[in-house]
C-alpha cells in the first residue's frame, strides 16, 4: 500500500510560481513512476506531467510544457512539480499519483494504482 500526500497549493498571481511536494509512505518509491495530473470545476482530470522511477525520463502535458517542471528524490519518497508563469487556466486540484508502470501515467489516469487526496491551486488574473 502507498499513501501520498501532496502539499504546496495555494493562491498565487498569474505569472507567479509555485512548488507542490508529494510525499510518498512507502519503503520502495524508486518502483515506482510519479506522475502529477489536476482537475478543474467541470472538467475531466488531466495528465500534467510524469517522472520515470529513477528520474531518467519526464513527459509533459501540452498545455504545461516549458513552465512546469518534475523531478523526484527518491531518498526522500517525494516528488515535485515545479510551476512557473502560472496561469488563470492552470486553477484547479492537483493530485500526486504512483504506479509502476510508466505508460499508465497518461490521459485521464485510468488504472492507476495509487492518488493522493489533492491539494488546490488557485491562479488569480
Amino acid at each position: 500500500q502507498v499513501q501520498l500526500v501532496e502539499s504546496g497549493g495555494g493562491l498565487v498571481q498569474a505569472g507567479g510560481s509555485l512548488r507542490l511536494s508529494c510525499a510518498a509512505s512507502v519503503r520502495t518509491f524508486s518502483v515506482y513512476a510519479m506522475g502529477w495530473f489536476r482537475q478543474a470545476p467541470g472538467k475531466e482530470r488531466e495528465f500534467v506531467a510524469r517522472i520515470s522511477r529513477l528520474g531518467i525520463s519526464t513527459t509533459y502535458g501540452e498545455s504545461v510544457k516549458g513552465r512546469f517542471t518534475i523531478s523526484r528524490d527518491n531518498a526522500r519518497s517525494t516528488v515535485y512539480l515545479q510551476m512557473d508563469s502560472l496561469k488563470p487556466e492552470d486553477t484547479a486540484v492537483y493530485y500526486c499519483a504512483a504506479d509502476q508502470q510508466f505508460a499508465t501515467m497518461s490521459g485521464r489516469g485510468d488504472g492507476i494504482d495509487y492518488w493522493g487526496k489533492g491539494t488546490l491551486v488557485t491562479v488569480s488574473s
